[in-house]
């Protein structure tokens, strides 16, 4: 420093000896100035230290000022330090560094950041090590699970574990946190548990719970503990708790389990339990059981208030469940199994629960979103079950089944069960195929299935379907296919219970059936501008198919579904099908006019997005056979449908069919979602059928601002001039916290539904396939 300004000093007193031009002079001497001032300002000192643990990983200090006491062996660093390795950071007015034993003692201002978590306070006593210490008047955030700590005196006595005399946990950003929970000797063990004694927990700054000592999870990845509660009530079920618990077995295996109270019914109680092997092998388990306090009986009030009046049965039983479980599994050879259970108590018990964390709602939605099936209609009181094991090859399916289906009702109240079952199914399949290099092609279905009912007739059937085609392209005109099927039936009835076919267990059925398709499609390309549409495709598709198949005389065969009974057929469909679709220029690719002409000149295409935003299909068919035996309306309704997607926030789907004979549309359903890039919704569902039942349903969620939204749904029946359902909620959504409060009117219940949700404390998150699966953070 001393040198540089005394070089300045010279070379300025030897161009003032040396010149007359006082100006030039004093531009020299500020010029000189100027650079005395920069090359005199204080340059960081930077230490490397290097460690027996890690010779060639050294921690970097950074000071203003660094020294070395020769006695303590320890440097000691002041004005804005700097002590970093990898991803741990320590900064300090102040920092005493003990290299020998990884130890450092930083004052003032203390910020340390370690693989993204933070430690802030006034002075801290750490091993670099081992990572523990003691920070005083400090904080800590962990990134990863948002967990803050903060108290006078915060030990890290492990490289996972706090402890603290006096301290206060949230999630929450800011001051004071919305939540937050206070409390004396706390200690918080990462992916473990943490515990507090006189735990309070506060709403801002309004104490709202205490508990003399609390136990709450502080994992950043799923855990075991209580979830929030959620609470309600109902005509039906009085008020109703509902207490999940949820347990992180290891990774990939996880349960959950229920218990629901309700006054008016008692207490029911589930579990659930998933594991996950990988994405083809997967599994889930839940089950629910009420001993039920009330019956329907068909007495007094009983089926009034814990009926259903759209099923004539009724339900004795106080015991009351259902069992549901879903598995996908490789096996070995490149097979694969499937495995689906549903056996629920009574026709009424989905229809009852059917809402809420156990419902049928939740849980159809789950089994269809994770395996891709779902149920029966809840109203359904025939369950199936279903075992499948199957196999493919290029063009080739092997198919095993055995479908059990379980009839409620009669399971329950009768002693006579008919219930088909298929006891096995075997199907094999191929997909159409090229017979050599010839120009026909083959495809076939077949299967083999045994016939079970407890009681009733039983037998075995065999069914062969092969179908033989012979397509023609005439030019660029239309394409001409016609093909010929012949189904072979084959039965063997083991338990002659009909007195027909006494003495006579085989019957044979052959059935041919002839079909052709003439297909053709125009379209044209028409220039159009808007927005970053250029050009609009309109496609044209006429197409007419006829069937035929022959009357063969099938009364005195076996019957035990609809394939034992092949209608005669002669019979012309015809439809035509029109699409729109819209090219325009990819949103990356979109540039000036400027861009796009310089992409034209080096002969780079754009990038195009195209969008099919308008289909629409009529279809009628004509009853040759009909016609023939002069029996009356040969003609169907002619149907329709219309999908409309004109822009991203809107869309209108329609069907419809139209009477030639009466001129009137007997059907018709139309639907339409309207939306915004806000997160508004708005779904209206217009439903009729001549005679039977005509409704109207709307669906909406507003946002009123980016806290708060409203929602809910109406349901009207028009033809009755009755009131389906309708609900109304309000949610509030803040970082750290939600509250969700509902009300539901239906025609035979009404419920209130009110649930809290603080992150890190009953949040509910997503993991294992997308499927809500409990608590990550949270419990109490």
């Amino acid at each position: 420093m001393f040198l540089t300004r005394l070089f300045i000093s010279f070379l300025a007193a030897r161009i003032g000896s040396r010149t007359t031009d006082h100006k030039a002079t004093h531009v020299v001497l500020a010029v000189c100035l100027a650079v005395g001032i920069i090359f005199s300002s204080p340059l960081k000192a930077q230490v490397s230290v290097e460690t027996l643990e890690e010779p060639d990983q050294p921690w970097q200090i950074e000071a203003d000022e660094v020294g070395y006491d020769d006695v303590t062996k320890q440097y000691i660093a002041k004005g804005n330090v700097t002590i970093k390795k990898r991803d741990i950071s320590l900064t300090a007015d102040f920092i005493r560094f003990d290299s020998q034993s990884m130890t450092a003692v930083a004052i003032g201002n203390v910020v340390m950041t370690v693989a993204g978590d933070i430690l802030v306070g006034n002075s801290i006593e750490i091993n670099l090590v081992s990572e523990t210490g003691t920070i005083y008047q400090g904080s800590i955030f962990l990134k990863e699970s948002h967990f803050y700590i903060k108290g006078d005196k915060l030990k890290k006595i492990g490289k996972d574990t706090y402890v603290a005399e006096k301290a206060s946990i949230s999630t929450c950003d800011g001051e004071p946190p919305a939540w937050r929970i206070t409390g004396r000797n706390l200690k918080i063990t990462i992916e473990g548990f943490g515990t507090v004694k006189h735990g309070t927990m506060w709403a801002r700054k309004v104490p709202v719970l205490y508990s003399p000592y609390l136990v709450f999870p502080t994992k950043r990845k799923r855990q075991s503990g209580f979830l929030f509660p959620k609470f309600g009530s109902s005509d039906r079920k009085g008020f109703r708790y509902i207490q999940p618990f949820f347990w992180a077995i290891s990774d990939n295996t996880d349960a959950t389990f229920f218990w629901d109270h309700m006054d008016s019914r008692g207490e029911k109680f589930g579990a659930e339990y998933r594991y996950l092997l990988s994405r083809e092998s997967k599994g889930t388990v839940m089950f629910d059981y009420l001993n039920d306090k009330e019956i329907d009986e068909g007495t007094g009030d009983s089926s009034e208030k814990f009926g259903f009046a759209d099923d004539n049965a009724l339900r004795p039983n106080s015991d009351r469940y259902w069992f549901r479980m879903k598995v996908d599994q490789e096996l070995p050879y490149d097979f694969s199994g499937k495995l689906d259970l549903d056996i629920v108590s009574d026709q009424d018990y989905l229809s009852e629960f059917r809402e809420g964390i156990t419902g049928f709602d939740q849980a159809e939605e789950y089994f269809s979103g994770t395996f891709g099936r779902g149920f029966n209609d809840y109203t359904d009181r025939v369950r199936k079950n279903l075992l499948n094991i199957q196999r493919r090859w290029s063009g080739y399916q092997l198919n095993v089944s055995a479908e059990y289906f379980d009839d409620v009702v009669l399971r329950r109240q009768s002693d006579i069960d008919p219930t088909l079952q298929k006891l096995p199914l075997v199907e094999f399949d191929l997909s159409r195929k090229r017979i050599f290099e010839s120009p026909f092609y083959i495809d076939l279905d077949s299967e083999y299935v045994y016939f079970f009912r407890k009681d009733g007739q039983t037998g075995h059937r065999t069914d062969i379907l092969p179908r033989f085609y012979a397509p023609v392209r005439v030019r660029n005109y239309f394409t001409f296919e016609p093909s010929v099927g012949v189904r072979d039936t084959l039965w063997y009835l083991d338990k002659l219970e009909d007195k027909r076919f006494e003495g006579d267990r085989i019957h044979h059925r052959l059935i041919p059936d002839v079909s052709a398709d003439v297909l053709t499609e125009v379209f044209n390309v028409y220039n159009f501008r808007f927005g970053r549409i250029d050009k609009i495709k309109h496609t044209l598709r006429p197409q007419a198919v006829y069937s035929f198949t022959p009357h063969v005389d099938q009364s005195d065969l076996p019957f035990f579904d609809d394939t034992d009974r092949i209608a005669e057929e002669n019979l012309l469909t015809y439809s035509l099908t029109q699409t729109l679709i819209s090219r325009s220029i990819a949103k990356k690719a979109a540039g000036t006019e400027k861009t796009q002409k310089k992409q034209t000149k080096q002969n780079e295409l754009p990038e195009y997005d195209y969008n099919q935003f308008l289909r629409f299909k009529l279809e009628q068919s004509y009853d040759i056979k009909k016609a023939l035996d002069d029996e009356p309306r040969p003609f169907s309704s002619v149907a329709g449908r219309l999908d409309f997607v004109p822009f991203r926030y809107f869309s209108l789907e329609a069907t419809a069919k139209w009477s030639p004979y009466d001129n009137d549309l007997p059907e018709h359903n139309v639907a339409a979602t309207l939306s915004d890039g806000r997160g508004d919704r708005l779904v209206v569902e217009h439903r009729y059928s001549k005679d039977q039942n005509e409704s109207i349903y709307f669906d909406t969620s507003i946002k009123l601002s980016e806290r708060l939204r409203i929602y809910g749904d109406y349901e009207h029946n028009l033809l009755d001039d009755i009131r389906i359902r309708s609900s109304v909620g309000v949610l509030y959504s803040s970082q750290c916290w939600s509250i969700d409060m509902r009300y539901v009117d239906e025609i035979s219940d009404q419920r209130y539904v009110f649930a809290i949700t603080l992150v890190g404390l009953g949040q509910v998150r997503r993991s294992f396939q997308g499927r809500i699966i409990g608590n990550p953070f949270g419990g109490f």
